[in-house]
């Protein structure tokens, strides 16, 4: 039976050989064992060949990796776990010259773990020791309390840190700082600002701007793409020291509570120097106090945040307008007579310059009657767009964040009124840095200046024009006249070519109305008067001095002399040699010009 499972030829076959056809089976199944076997025998090498690639791979990375280790530098381990990367790294600020206004330097921080502690009373009294300003008993109170972290100070003296050192008290331990460095103390403290600690961790803290420059360039300071490249500002170390020393003397002879000066270069808009007095230092920024006025707190920047009434500063812009608008020169009559009543009001001058007298006089003497009239003639939507034109209506766009949100006071009702006050300084209010601008826009040629404390080394690509170049040169010989035979004759300073315009204004009251005994004295220049190369304004909060058995307020006898020796002392500094003084007197009695 079995043979008959097979085929007949087989059968057939397996009888000629002689063999029975039960041995058909039997060699079948040997064959297939054998092929089912040589197949596993392949399989297994296979994976033996692929298993000995794998350790081969495996070892040749570790042994790689362990040279890769033995060749580099040794660095203690550090947590990878969810702490987010700090980075500390500040860009330096420089002035002009490359001298260092601003720096990071390596420090230490000191931080507590009492559960480590042994004698925690023993630590909160050497702590106490060592720092004056910390309290014995709240560190106990923090030591023996449910804390296990606290911080003791961000920022440690290599003395202090030795101090701490020597104490021998587990529990306390030191991490690495870089702290923000201002090596020239509280000069040029207002336009720095400071800087503080941001995100902060054992081994690292940020350093990020909190004022001032540094607050508004902070993204630029921290970019890692700079390279540590540092940010060059346009103000002059030397030039600043100088500014400082002169204002704060000044301050101290006018019996000054306050004092502000900008110094600029009259066809960049560079900030050269600029101080505001009182100051601060940056490396130990103060905080203000619960009820201190703004005003009075000496991070208060007056210079680029003060908004003052700046009296007969104004005047220039008004000739300026006039001499624009055509039909008048600096030698066209005015009338002066007065005092001039509008409604129930009247303007006056302080004392009667006569009928009539010319442009030029009104702006050498300083007459409120001469450009109330002018104000009149030109019109109050003209005199609106001819401040706009110059920044008055808007804040600052400094690099300063405070100052971009300063804006000028204006009159919410410009009447003819507003106009003719406005004319000479009375009426609204502005910043002394918005002066400056606006004086270099009308003296340089007649372009348009936007004030900047970073440095430039090309002049604006488009300066739009606000007044033409003969306008510009007949308004510098007005300030010229101012200096040499009007109300600023102790600003002349030889060889320097100086002109300028005072204005003294009345403070203006909390509650209302204006006092009559404190003046905000302010005197507007430019330098040399016939070839402008700077602007300075200069202004003193409630100046008084006897002089000539008198009390003195205004700012010819103020502001002027504080001018003229900045003058003196920054010039050299700045490398503009005196020239050969033309000091002749400027007249007009008639004629054109």
């Amino acid at each position: 039976m079995p043979g008959s499972l097979y085929p007949l030829a087989t059968v057939l076959d397996a009888r000629r050989r002689g063999q029975t056809p039960d041995c058909i089976g039997v060699n079948h199944r040997a064959l297939r064992n054998a092929r089912v076997q040589m197949q596993m025998h392949h399989r297994a090498r296979k994976r033996l060949v692929v298993l000995g690639m794998l350790f081969f791979a495996a070892f040749a990375t570790v042994g790689f990796r362990m040279g890769v280790l033995a060749s580099a530098a040794v660095s203690e381990p550090e947590s990878t776990g969810n702490i987010p990367r700090i980075a500390n790294q500040r860009a330096d600020i420089v002035d002009r010259n490359g001298e260092v206004l601003a720096t990071n330097l390596a420090t230490t921080a000191l931080y507590a773990r009492p559960p480590l502690m042994v004698d925690r009373a023993a630590v909160a009294k050497g702590l106490a020791g060592i720092f004056p300003d910390l309290d014995e008993k709240a560190l106990l109170a923090d030591f023996t309390g449910k804390r296990k972290f606290l911080w003791i100070k961000k920022k440690l003296s290599p003395e202090q840190q030795q101090l701490v050192h020597d104490l021998g008290q587990p529990g306390l331990q030191f991490g690495p700082r870089e702290m923000r460095l201002y090596p020239n103390g509280s000069l040029a403290a207002h336009i720095l600002g400071g800087a503080s600690f941001g995100k902060e961790g054992v081994n690292a803290a940020e350093v990020i701007g909190v004022a001032g420059i540094e607050r508004f360039l902070d993204k630029t300071l921290r970019d890692p793409a700079r390279e540590g490249v540092p940010v060059r500002l346009s103000i002059d170390l030397s030039a600043q020291a100088a500014m400082r020393d002169v204002l704060a003397g000044g301050m101290v002879v006018m019996n000054a509570k306050g004092a502000a000066a900008v110094l600029m270069d009259a066809h960049t808009g560079e900030i050269l120097a600029m101080e505001s007095l009182p100051d601060f230092d940056p490396n130990n920024r103060p905080r203000v106090l619960p009820g201190m006025k703004q005003a009075d707190s000496p991070l208060f920047n007056r210079a680029s945040q003060g908004v003052y009434e700046l009296g007969s500063t104004f005047k220039i812009f008004t000739a300026a307008l006039s001499l624009e608008q055509g039909g008048m020169t600096p030698a066209t009559m005015i009338d002066t007579g007065g005092p001039l009543k509008w409604g129930k009001f009247e303007i006056r001058d302080s004392r009667s310059y006569g009928a009539q007298m010319s442009l030029t006089d009104v702006i050498v003497h300083s007459s409120n009657i001469g450009s109330a009239r002018l104000a009149l003639a030109a019109g109050v939507p003209a005199q609106q767009r001819f401040l706009k034109s110059l920044g008055f209506f808007d804040a600052v766009p400094v690099e300063l964040g405070a100052a971009r949100t300063t804006k000028p006071l204006l009159p919410k009702h410009w009447s003819e009124l507003s106009g003719m006050t406005i004319s000479y300084g009375h009426g609204i209010a502005a910043t002394p840095l918005h002066l400056a601008a606006g004086y270099a826009s009308v003296l340089n040629g007649g372009h348009r200046v936007v004030p900047t404390l970073i440095a430039q080394d090309t002049l604006p690509a488009r300066r739009p024009r606000i007044v033409t170049e003969k306008t510009s040169i007949r308004l510098r010989k007005m300030l010229r006249a101012v200096v040499t035979r009007g109300t600023a004759r102790l600003g002349d300073v030889r060889g320097y070519e100086v002109g300028g315009k005072t204005g003294s204004a009345d403070k203006p009251k909390p509650g209302g109305g204006y006092y009559e005994d404190r003046v905000i004295a302010t005197f507007a220049s430019v330098f040399p008067s016939d070839d402008p190369k700077y602007v300075m304004v200069v202004t003193l909060d409630e100046p008084w001095l006897i002089a000539q058995g008198k009390i003195r307020r205004t700012a010819g006898w103020t502001a002027v002399p504080v001018s003229a020796e900045l003058v003196t002392r920054l010039m050299p500094i700045l490398g503009l040699q005196p020239g050969i003084a033309s000091d002749s007197p400027v007249h007009y009695t008639g004629g054109q010009n």
